[in-house]
């Protein structure tokens, strides 16, 4: 018989063992180790947070404090003039001790293990599979790198761990802050005497939250310091705040807010006030990487260099094979190794710096893709109706009067103004990133000043936008080069009673993908997972006759619908105009659920056209 002990017997051991064990004697032993913290030892805290080890001592007060808690508590009244002395703390010495033992140590690379995941040869290896099976796209990869290195003027540059932790502050404060409610209101009291309170008090709030969130640093900014002596920190942070909203329109709802006050701090009166303002320009990819002289413009090569495309891609899995899934995934993480490691410095941007440029990139054309791919694939989907007699049940026609129609057209001249209205949403999507940057200038010029205006939607900040007007005409003439001819108004909406600042137009066009997306969605999976269902393929067949049937339905509806310029009380605000075929697109995502169709929307998964 074997003398190893079963599971058992082990078990039962281990019962025997802990009952040896007398709880007279376990209490004893706590008490003995509690009994070993005398006062020696809870001299050496902090006598206010009793976690920090105590550095001085007040002779007026008779307390051991940190130096932190020291601070505050004798920052005002008689107390500021109590004397310290520093005192010796065993506790302090230790923990330096340790910190120069740490410091002292070399640091231990491990290359080796580096050169074998990350080497030039399999980063070509894999790079000659992916061009093998891609074919020649030489002069497609050097218009995407013309792009990229056009569009680093305004890109973004991502937030970093701790800018993030900024933002929350940020955040949280304007949650609390009731700004345009008191501030956009037609009253007796003095304006820039609101606008003064508002801002002292935001201000108030972000440093309160600060002081909450980490001690140390909020007495830095709190003591003995004034709001002026915290400008640049206060101007960091409201960048902050616009630069996270850019590549997250869909987040961050206070945004309108924190606009405001960046706006009215930059009024002349509310400025001399103040003694400063909160603006302070988005820190882009290219302003980024020239901050720093040293780097003599090494970093900024990045932006001409092939491998970058590779880096910043967007991969997806649909229709691929997990092998090619693995591959392009290799290949992004060696090609940003190797670019960080090409373009650092020890004089300019470190590795980690780099990595985070080409994170911005990879950020920039996730976003670009998510907002414009379901845009163009409407636009294949409308090619279907190009011919109207293969489609004679499913007619495009229009006309003003009937179903709410602004609008007279027939099935040819309706394609071509939703195509030309799909295009120039495209162009719009694609071109984001720099309109925003624009409506940022816009609405941020201290020149031009805002008119507080009954719009017909409440009182609003009317306020011109000429260099975004100018680019928005320039796109329109774009899209209308490009199909050599124009269906409708070619008015642009902006610094009016409709679209009263650029702030309203950002609004606007950012529901272009909220609307689309969905919609694009729910005819995908009507086409691809619906007729796996003989439930819904039966459900289907009763009403429509098949699913081929219901997309043309579906389609169909929308484009014209969607399109026939309804969504206002009057041919200025709605019709054909550039704002106007939005318009009448919200008009047609509001009324959905009257339609017979609206069903398998829900059955698809929509929720609504708000994410």
């Amino acid at each position: 018989m074997s003398d190893k002990p079963t599971l058992n017997d082990i078990l039962e051991k281990d019962d025997v063992e802990i009952a040896d064990i007398d709880d007279s004697q376990l209490n004893n032993k706590i008490d003995d180790d509690n009994n070993n913290v005398g006062e020696e030892d809870s001299e050496k805290f902090c006598v206010e947070c009793t976690d920090m080890p105590s550095s001085l001592h007040c002779i007026n007060c008779d307390d051991n404090l940190c130096d932190v808690c020291y601070k505050v508590i004798h920052n005002s009244g008689k107390r500021k003039q109590h004397v310290s002395e520093k005192i010796e703390n065993s506790l302090i010495n230790i923990d330096q001790d340790i910190k120069d033992e740490t410091l002292n140590q070399p640091v231990v690379m491990d290359e080796e293990k580096e050169e074998n995941e990350y080497t030039t040869e399999d980063l070509d290896k894999l790079l000659a599979i992916k061009n093998k099976n891609n074919g020649s796209e030489q002069n497609i990869n050097q218009m995407i790198l013309k792009e990229i290195k056009k569009q680093s003027q305004y890109i973004p540059l991502r937030l970093t761990a701790e800018e993030r932790q900024l933002f929350k502050l940020l955040d949280s404060a304007l949650n609390v802050c009731d700004y345009t409610n008191k501030i956009d209101i037609f009253s007796y009291t003095s304006k820039s005497k609101r606008i003064i309170t508002q801002l002292k008090e935001i201000c108030s709030i972000l440093l309160g939250l600060v002081v909450s969130k980490n001690m140390k640093i909020g007495s830095e900014l709190i003591v003995n310091k004034n709001f002026k002596d915290n400008e640049k920190w206060f101007q960091n942070v409201f960048e902050i705040g616009r630069r996270y909203k850019i590549i997250n329109p869909n987040r961050f709802d206070n945004f309108g807010k924190l606009i405001y006050m960046i706006m009215d701090s930059r009024l002349p009166e509310i400025e001399s006030h103040m003694e400063f303002d909160l603006y302070k320009p988005i820190k882009t990819l290219d302003s980024y990487l020239k901050s720093r002289p040293e780097d003599d413009g090494k970093a900024l090569g990045i932006f001409d260099d092939d491998l970058i495309l590779n880096a910043t891609a967007e991969i997806i899995s649909k229709g691929k094979p997990r092998s090619q899934i693995n591959r392009e995934i290799k290949i992004k993480e060696l090609s940003i190794e190797k670019l960080a490691k090409k373009y650092s410095s020890a004089k300019g941007f470190s590795k980690e710096e780099i990595k985070q440029v080409l994170y911005s990139v990879g950020d920039f054309n996730a976003y670009i893709n998510s907002n414009r791919s379901s845009v163009n694939r409407m636009i294949k989907r409308l090619e279907f109706f190009r011919d109207k007699k293969s489609h004679a049940n499913y007619s495009l026609n229009i006309r003003v009067g009937r179903d709410g129609a602004r609008l007279t057209h027939d099935h040819d001249k309706q394609y071509e103004y939703v195509l030309q209205s799909l295009k120039l949403w495209s162009v719009i999507m694609k071109e984001m990133i720099h309109l925003w940057s624009l409506a940022d200038d816009d609405l941020l010029n201290n020149s031009n000043v805002y008119k507080l205006t009954e719009t017909g939607q409440g009182l609003n900040r009317v306020k011109s936008c000429p260099t975004l007007y100018r680019q928005m005409f320039n796109i329109v003439e774009l899209v209308k080069k490009k199909s050599g001819y124009w269906i409708g108004s070619s008015y642009i909406h902006l610094g009016d009673s409709t679209v009263p600042n650029a702030l309203f137009f950002l609004d606007k066009y950012l529901q272009v993908p909220k609307i689309l997306n969905p919609i694009d969605t729910c005819l995908s999976q009507i086409e691809a997972d619906f007729p796996k269902d003989e439930f819904l393929m039966n459900l289907i067949s009763e009403e429509f006759g098949s699913v081929d049937d219901l997309l043309k339905l579906i389609c169909s509806h929308f484009f014209k619908k969607a399109f026939n310029g309804s969504g206002a009380n009057d041919f200025f605000s709605a019709g054909s105009c550039v704002d106007g075929r939005l318009t009448s697109t919200w008009e047609w995502a509001n009324d959905i659920h009257k339609y017979e169709y609206f069903k398998f929307f829900l059955l698809s998964g929509f929720t609504g056209f708000n994410g």
